[in-house]
């Protein structure tokens, strides 16, 4: 409680203030009796060191330094008004509708008597993706989450159909990842692999802003719900009209944005091109990474010229021609029914206008038209840096909202759905399906843990801490209850990380997006809860704490983990062939994916460095198998640890072929190919991205 305190400050400063006064003048009585004579004067010059004038003298000073102290308390306190004067004028008044709404609610409150009153618990905060505000307009972060019709973010705000759909588009770069990973031979040396790169930052404050907001309950029949999709662009109350639109205002760029990754996203599982952009609009939209991802996007076609953009549509447009309402009418409502195919058309204002009759003329094959600027020939919008829109040919009537986003927003998403480098593949080696096109071997990362000694059992009261699987705490095999989930996130983060953690990777990893500074009494919060669980059940402290990092007391708790990564350690320095039962090793260490069942966005690159070394570990076994049979064995093993690993299934084609089973070897291959279609991605996609003239358009995969 802070006012005893403040009361006593008060006291204090009130004595230093009046006691001194009241000492002096009782004591002592006046500094000076009056004002001085000429005969006074003359006394004190002749004699001037008297007990009189040595009295007067400290009097005197006495007085002075109260008067400095009194001074002093006295701008303080003029200083302090001040403030809160200031203070009291930025306070918002409430308009007199809300004073009147507040007058009801406290009559309701006040006049129900014994009745219990249920407040709905607020809205959970939507976490802010990472990046700069590049946009004039941007809202901050604090003003981004006030919006409860989508997910808002520091770079803007989408529907939470688009959220989904990014979170969806992250899950496939990582299977993608697994199924183009080789496994490495024994010896050779490590290096950085990029397929191992965590993904953006704003990719996981979108995964956890989904995570932590509601679905939005399911809309009655002939509305439209927030951010549902039509045509491919999430909208709120309303559609994108085919016909084009013109995009103005300080969000049109932004929106732009929005509608190429709308559209990119919703196009990922159709083999043909989504998005027909002009180049300068491109580089507009993206600014420096506009060449580097018109090159590797699937499904956007990069043009020069508007005239090029003609052979990515239908081309039903120009052989009926402009006059013909009804065949275009007819060929809306085809093109709709077949689920809306045709590409999204994204031009410039000058483009729009110098070729007003091609744009025309392809507004009625695309899926949608968007002119950054005004449009004669159709709508115009004004865009406003949160995604509303207003129809400035209807008078101003508010229009749906639309997906808005910064320059650094939409290249981190983008990326995610660009194709990686092309990589040469390794010579001898080859695909299930016999064309070589599988990407370079990824390399081995180094096994974490070392020097972290494993606990003997010889431990009265034994903590374990099991991440291998479904992650739990132990205490003598026993799980302990650990209520907060961002405890068991520090728990599992650490064990990843047994040289320790610093505030800022802990904050970043557990709650990707939100403000720093909001989250330290959060993360302490959790750690001493944690450390309280834990020492009232076994009596230890399993975290330490120095020089801000946070790291287990290997004399306190075992990871199995740990053990995992010491197995793998033995393995890659056994250098005789004998030695391959320390593979087998590895393989009963790894009980189940890290973190099994667990979608946190920082888990990724773990969990699958810990799954290509067990993979390592099954094609290593077959390699040295003594016969087939038990080769195929091996790396049907290896297969079940990741049903997507492209390589392990061509060498079980192979071996398979080369014991006459074709049989055996097409179910295997026809398995594969269904496995990878249900989960979106085909065994070897092929760049969808075209950029003309000068290069072949190649479409198929």
């Amino acid at each position: 409680m802070r006012w005893p305190r403040q009361l006593v400050s008060l006291l204090f400063v009130l004595s230093l203030l009046a006691g001194p006064p009241v000492v002096l003048l009782y004591l002592v009585g006046p500094p000076l009796r009056g004002w001085p004579t000429a005969v006074t004067a003359r006394e004190w010059v002749r004699d001037p060191l008297t007990e009189h004038t040595l009295t007067a003298a400290l009097t005197i000073a006495a007085w002075m330094v109260w008067l400095l102290l009194a001074y002093t308390v006295t701008i303080r306190v003029v200083a302090r008004l001040s403030a809160t004067v200031s203070w009291l004028r930025r306070v918002p008044l409430p308009t007199p509708l809300q004073a009147t709404a507040s007058g009801i609610a406290g009559a309701a409150v006040f006049g129900v008597a014994s009745n219990a009153i249920a407040t709905p618990s607020p809205p959970a905060t939507q976490p802010v993706a990472a990046g700069s505000l590049d946009d004039v307009g941007i809202p901050t972060p604090l003003e981004s989450v006030l919006h409860d019709d989508g997910i808002s973010v520091s770079g803007g705000w989408m529907s939470r159909e688009m959220a989904e759909q990014v979170s969806a588009a992250a899950a496939l770069v990582w299977l993608r990842r697994r199924r183009d990973y080789r496994p490495r031979q024994l010896g050779q040396p490590s290096r950085e692999d990029p397929a191992l790169v965590q993904l953006p930052a704003t990719v996981a404050a979108v995964q956890a802003a989904l995570a932590d907001t509601p679905p939005p309950p399911p809309s009655k029949a002939g509305t439209t719900s927030a951010g549902a999709s039509l045509l491919g662009v999430p909208t709120t109350g309303g559609t994108f009209p085919r016909v084009g639109v013109g995009l103005t205002g300080a969000g049109a760029v932004a929106a732009a944005r929005g509608l190429l990754l709308t559209s990119l996203l919703a196009g990922q599982r159709r083999p043909r091109v989504s998005v027909v952009v002009t180049r300068p609009v491109l580089s507009r939209l993206l600014g420096p990474a506009a060449d580097m991802l018109g090159r590797r996007l699937p499904g956007l076609a990069v043009v020069d010229k508007l005239g090029e953009a003609s052979r990515f549509f239908p081309g039903r447009a120009t052989e009926r021609g402009l006059d013909g309402r009804d065949h275009a009418q007819r060929h809306l409502r085809e093109t709709t029914d077949a689920g809306r195919g045709a590409p999204v058309l994204i031009v410039d204002e000058a483009a729009a206008t110098d070729s007003a009759e091609s744009v025309a003329r392809l507004a009625i094959d695309a899926a949608a038209v968007a002119v950054l600027g005004t449009w004669s020939a159709g709508h115009t919008w004004q865009v406003d840096p949160l995604g509303h829109t207003n129809h400035l040919d209807a008078g101003g009537r508010p229009g749906p909202r639309i997906c808005v986003l910064t320059r650094v927003t939409a290249t981190d998403l983008l990326t995610i759905l660009a194709h990686p480098d092309p990589s040469p593949p390794e010579p001898g080696v080859s695909g299930p399906f016999g064309d070589g096109a599988l990407p370079v071997r990824s390399p081995r990362w180094q096994a974490t843990g070392k020097g972290h000694q494993v606990r003997s059992g010889e431990d009265h009261r034994r903590l374990e801490l099991r991440v291998l699987g479904e992650p739990m705490l132990l205490l003598d095999g026993r799980p302990l209850t650990i209520r907060r989930t961002a405890a068991i996130q520090v728990l599992v983060f650490l064990a990843a990380h047994p040289d320790g953690a610093d505030t800022r990777q802990l904050t970043d990893a557990i709650w990707p997006g939100l403000p720093r500074r909001s989250l330290t009494g959060r993360l302490y919060t959790t750690l001493s809860e944690l450390r309280a669980t834990v020492r009232s059940a076994a009596g230890v402290s399993i975290i330490e704490h120095n020089d801000d990092r946070y790291r287990f007391d290997p004399a306190c708790v075992t990871v199995d983990l740990w053990r995992f990564h010491h197995a793998i350690r033995d393995a890659t320095t056994a250098v005789t062939p004998a030695d391959a039962a320390t593979w087998k090793t590895v393989i009963d260490a790894y009980p189940a994916d890290f973190a099994a069942r667990r979608s946190w966005p920082w888990l990724g690159p773990i969990r699958e460095a810990a799954r290509r070394h067990v993979i390592d570990a099954h094609a290593a076994l077959a390699s040295r198998a003594p016969d087939a049979r038990q080769a195929i064995a091996w790396l049907q093993a290896g297969i079940r640890i990741d049903p997507y690993n492209a390589d392990l299934h061509a060498r079980v084609v192979d071996a398979l072929i080369a014991l006459g089973d074709h049989d055996a070897a097409d179910h295997t291959r026809e398995g594969y190919a269904r496995r990878l279609a249900a989960a979106g991605i085909l065994p070897h996609d092929t760049a969808l991205t075209t950029t003309i003239p000068g290069q072949p358009v190649n479409l198929s995969r």
